[in-house]
């Protein structure tokens, strides 16, 4: 019941503080692979829009920025020892989890809002990542988020935004060396007393360019003529080779 009423209350006066507006812009809308990528920054700005109403607002703004990439099925197996070899036993899958997932706030997010409004509001990676009727204590979820933050692909980064002035904001979003290509999204939350008062959506694309990109356009468009170009071009090296290195 006493949650109930806080998240009526949260609801109320969210809509009740809602005179904010939000307007984000990324420094790029498209990463480019090639040959030479390690990864990627992005810069992304914000401006805080008021109005008569907010022109005096007390509380200070706080602003968290979750970069999620493209989502699919991921399976989490536990291993056992059986004998002298290790077999996997037990698994369980999780479906539309993020590849990559960072949250960018601009302090400790417990200090930005309840504990009750953090779930709701998904300001934890276990709202990204678990379904409901998993606990983010079960072995197999904790697992997961464990194997992905150690691969970097899951990242929480406090005091990651900050303020160039009262209503400008900037953050740095990191696209990891080993991302996958598709569309990242941005969701950009501004909170004011722990609700969130106003939100922006953005999104990035990460793809192939130059060479590499013309090689994965040929082999997707054209696959008989590439499959027989990639043929003669090892028969060709096998037969370079055996020139080169023929014995008389």
């Amino acid at each position: 019941m006493r949650k109930a009423l806080l998240v009526l209350f949260s609801l109320w006066l969210t809509e009740f503080a809602r005179a904010e507006g939000l307007v984000v812009s990324l420094s790029s809308q498209h990463v480019d692979i090639n040959s030479t990528y390690t990864g990627a920054q992005l810069a992304l700005f914000g401006v805080v829009l008021r109005d008569s109403r907010s022109a005096t607002r007390a509380d200070h703004y706080d602003v968290l920025v979750t970069v999620k990439g493209p989502s699919g099925l991921v399976t989490v197996r536990r291993k056992e020892r059986f004998g002298p070899v290790w077999l996997n036993r037990e698994q369980q899958k999780f479906s539309d989890v993020p590849s990559v997932l960072s949250l960018i706030a601009t302090r400790p997010i417990p200090e930005m809002a309840a504990p009750e409004f953090i779930e709701k509001f998904g300001m934890q990676i276990e709202s990204h990542v678990l379904p409901k009727t998993v606990p983010a204590s079960d072995g197999f979820g904790a697992a997961l988020i464990r194997l992905k933050q150690e691969a970097n692909l899951f990242t929480i980064r406090e005091s990651g935004v900050s303020f160039l002035a009262p209503d400008v904001f900037r953050a740095t979003l990191d696209v990891p060396a080993i991302g996958p290509l598709g569309i990242y999204n941005v969701d950009v939350s501004l909170y004011a007393g722990g609700v969130r008062i106003a939100q922006a959506d953005t999104f990035f694309t990460v793809g192939k360019a130059g060479f590499e990109q013309f090689i994965a356009r040929e082999a997707r468009d054209h696959g008989v003529l590439y499959g027989m170009a990639t043929a003669a071009m090892a028969l060709a090296f096998g037969w370079l080779a055996s020139v080169i290195f023929r014995r008389d």
